[in-house]
């Protein structure tokens, strides 16, 4: 088998059966190997009967032999040039706005101001809890 399939060797075979994960193609009356879909063609490959169906003809390149397993990886994408790269168009970019610098005081005046809109701090909400707990326990004792 290694004799006439060796490595790099290209061929024409023709496709016996498709599978979610490939196709097989008969190289020979007695011998088939497996077509990866990652090896159909260039591209992301979804189902693979969109691209092959059982009774092409195809022209595939043997990637390697296993002997022992009997079995003879291939690839149809090996056997096509590469379609040449094109940059995708570039997303225009956001204008960022920038910021207003803010100093220390103001930063202060802000906090401030957002702790007097209902957000409080950590600190001041524990003495708020202390207080009312010790309100509810004087309630309790009456």
């Amino acid at each position: 088998m290694s004799e006439k399939y060796e490595v790099g060797r290209e061929l024409t075979g023709k496709v016996t059966g498709i599978q979610p994960y490939g196709a097989f193609v008969a190289l020979d009356e007695n011998t088939q190997g497996l077509v990866h879909i990652s090896e159909i063609t260039h591209g992301y490959v979804k189902d693979v009967s969109e691209h092959l169906a059982v009774g092409d003809e195809v022209k595939v390149k043997v990637l390697s032999v296993d002997e022992e397993a009997g079995k003879i990886s291939l690839s149809i994408k090996a056997t096509q040039e590469a379609p040449e790269v094109t940059e995708a168009p570039a997303r225009p970019k956001k204008e960022r706005k920038p910021r207003p610098q803010v100093n220390k005081e103001q930063q202060q005046i802000q906090l401030d101001a957002t702790n007097a809109s209902g957000f409080n701090t950590l600190k001041d909400k524990l003495e708020d809890w202390i207080k009312q707990s010790s309100d509810r326990e004087k309630l309790l004792k009456k």
